[in-house]
């Protein structure tokens, strides 16, 4: 049974959309996922399911939170495999002094447009950076994330894509946790 890791956009953020872990693992149960765990309270779930697509898996989540909690959110979901891949593929650990508190990995729901990509490029300021590569974006802001620009744009606007951000040491752990998946 394949193992994946489904991240909930925007729950438990300044008191909207309030999530339980123990009632989340609980919808995840209920749609028949085994070995359910949540990471922090941001909607991070590693679990075991049946081979599926992450796009079927997500939309099967959206619509059971929908029903469960009586709010839409969107979710998007990696196997694995793709959570490795992410932490292999990441650019910026190939260069010297980056702080890996600084880095932030963006998971889309579908790979944005070259155009919306140029207006990402055209909203990174200052020391900020990004790179993409198919279903997401690496970020190193040198600064901090309360001190980007970029993120106080309205970055799924920009990209016409569900997005989802987790700071570097989440994706880790969140990899780490599907590693425990046997």
């Amino acid at each position: 049974m394949p193992t994946y890791i489904s991240m909930l956009r925007g729950i438990n953020v300044g008191g909207h959309k309030r999530v339980k872990m123990d009632r989340l693992r609980a919808s995840f149960e209920a749609l028949g996922f085994e070995q359910v765990r949540t990471y922090i309270q941001s909607g991070n779930v590693v679990f075991k399911a049946g081979k599926a697509s992450t796009s079927g898996l997500s939309a099967n989540i959206e619509e059971r939170i929908l029903g469960d909690f009586g709010f839409s959110v969107s979710v998007i979901s990696r196997t694995r495999d793709e959570m490795g891949k992410v932490i292999a593929d990441n650019p910026f650990l190939k260069e010297r002094g980056i702080d890996l508190e600084k880095l932030h990995v963006t998971f889309l729901s579908a790979p944005p447009a070259a155009a919306a990509l140029k207006k990402l490029a055209d909203l990174t300021v200052a020391r900020d950076r990004f790179q993409y590569f198919g279903k997401e974006i690496y970020f190193h802001f040198p600064s901090g994330v309360s001190a980007s620009v970029l993120m106080k744009n309205p970055v799924d606007r920009v990209l016409a894509v569900v997005p989802t951000t987790r700071n570097w040491k989440t994706v880790n752990q969140l990899y780490a946790m599907s590693q425990d998946c046997r």
